[in-house]
């Protein structure tokens, strides 16, 4: 079985700041990591490898640097890592990149089972998963809690808005998953060693028929105008040398003003 897993290398928001005269992220000092989601997702990879003998390859896209998250997936137990950049890629929306991907992964061959991160911790857009499903035109589950596979039908638990949504599928098909799928391994000793002088592939603009202008900012339809943090403008008003009987009702005077009505009878 061939499975194939798609990580990114993200700033630790947890440490990002931003700028408040530019609204920018100052990302000078801020350490880049494998995506979290990424990490559930190269698990249940390397889980299937365990039971049933998988090779496990794992892709990314962007600068050099992103090799670091592509070693680290080696020192897991990945078997092949693949890191697509060039500059032609800059700028890309989530479109772009689905394109960009998609179109590396019918280039390096016949795969069974991708599964993605649900979603990347710096945009949050959960969409590239789903795009790249959509290009290859192959079935995909998103938000996966729980996952078996029999033969080449996968079972799969989704979360959703209402609950939880088991389903069949038969293979080839994208999953993404969730942090509640599993619990992700660390790298042992012998693999952080084995990974420094892993080879890492990297395929350029010119290893991929890509079409110029699907890629990159010209490929992308969207565009980040500004990143801000939002103003608070909540604030607390206190009731105070009022009797109780006088504090209920000067609260719900100010409740009424702002639209909350009272209602039911009294209790």
């Amino acid at each position: 079985m061939q499975i194939l897993v798609c990580v990114k290398q993200v700033p630790d928001t947890s440490q990002v700041k931003l700028d408040p005269k530019t609204n920018r992220l100052q990302r000078a000092g801020v350490p880049n990591i494998l995506n979290p989601f990424d990490e559930h997702a190269v698990e249940e990879a390397l889980a299937l490898k365990d039971s049933c003998g998988a090779t496990v390859t794992v892709i990314t896209m962007g600068p050099p640097q992103a090799k670091e998250v592509l070693k680290e997936c080696l020192a897991k137990g990945c078997d092949h890592a693949y890191l697509i950049s060039d500059r032609a890629f800059g700028g890309a929306d989530t479109l772009a990149t689905a394109y960009t991907l998609a179109t590396a992964i019918r280039t390096l061959g016949i795969f069974d089972l991708i599964f993605c991160g649900k979603q990347a911790i710096d945009g949050d857009t959960a969409q590239v998963g789903a795009q790249i499903a959509e290009m290859l035109d192959w079935p995909q589950v998103s938000g996966a809690v729980a996952f078996t596979l029999k033969g080449t039908t996968a079972q799969i638990v989704r979360e959703h808005e209402d609950g939880y949504e088991t389903i069949k599928v038969e293979l080839p098909v994208l999953v993404t998953t969730t942090k509640h799928l599993n619990t992700p391994r660390y790298p042992s000793l012998r693999g952080l060693i084995a990974a420094r002088t892993a080879e890492i592939k990297t395929l350029t603009a010119a290893d991929l028929p890509v079409e110029p202008e699907r890629i990159g900012m010209a490929g992308s339809p969207t565009q980040v105008r500004r990143v801000y943090t939002p103003q608070g403008h909540s604030h607390g008003e206190i009731f105070a040398d009022l009797s109780e009987q006088q504090a209920v009702q000067a609260l719900l005077a100010k409740l009424k003003e702002r639209g909350f009505e009272r209602q039911g009878g009294a209790q």
